[in-house]
C-alpha cells in the first residue's frame, strides 16, 4: 500500500492560512465604481443642500445648528455618505428656508439630467 501522507492545517498548527489575492469578476464591482453608473438619491439631495447652504453663504455649523444636528452628520448628508430621514431632511430644509417640496423637487430634477450640472435654488 501507498504511505500516508499528513499535511498540517491551520486548525492543527495554531496559524492562519494567508489568503490568495482575488480579482473581482465584473459582477462583483460595486455599483459605485461602476463607469456611467446612476447617481443615487441621498448624492442628489445632498448636492441640493449644499448648493443651498453655499448660496446662502452659510456654514455648516450654522445650518446645522438651527437643524438641531450635528455639523459633522450634515456635512455626511451633503456629500452623500449618509441617507437622512425624512425629519431630519425637513428640519434642515426649514433651517435653509425651502420647504421639502422644493428640495424635493431639485433633488429629482438632478436626478432625472443624471447628476449633470449643479442645480441652483432661488433665495
Amino acid at each position: 500500500m501507498g504511505e500516508i501522507l499528513y499535511f498540517p492545517s491551520a486548525a492543527t498548527t495554531g496559524r492562519r492560512r494567508q489568503a490568495r489575492p482575488r480579482t473581482a469578476r465584473p459582477d462583483e464591482v460595486p455599483e459605485d465604481t461602476r463607469p456611467g453608473r446612476e447617481p443615487l438619491l441621498r448624492e442628489a439631495y445632498g448636492d441640493v443642500l449644499r448648493d443651498l447652504r453655499l448660496d446662502r453663504g452659510e456654514r455648516l455649523t450654522d445650518v446645522a445648528g438651527r437643524a438641531a444636528i450635528s455639523p459633522q452628520y450634515l456635512s455626511e448628508i451633503e456629500r452623500g455618505r449618509k441617507d437622512a430621514s425624512s425629519e431630519i431632511l425637513a428640519a434642515i430644509a426649514r433651517s435653509l428656508g425651502v420647504t421639502v417640496r422644493t428640495l424635493s423637487s431639485h433633488a429629482t430634477t438632478r436626478m432625472a439630467r443624471g447628476g449633470g450640472p449643479q442645480v441652483r435654488l432661488a433665495a
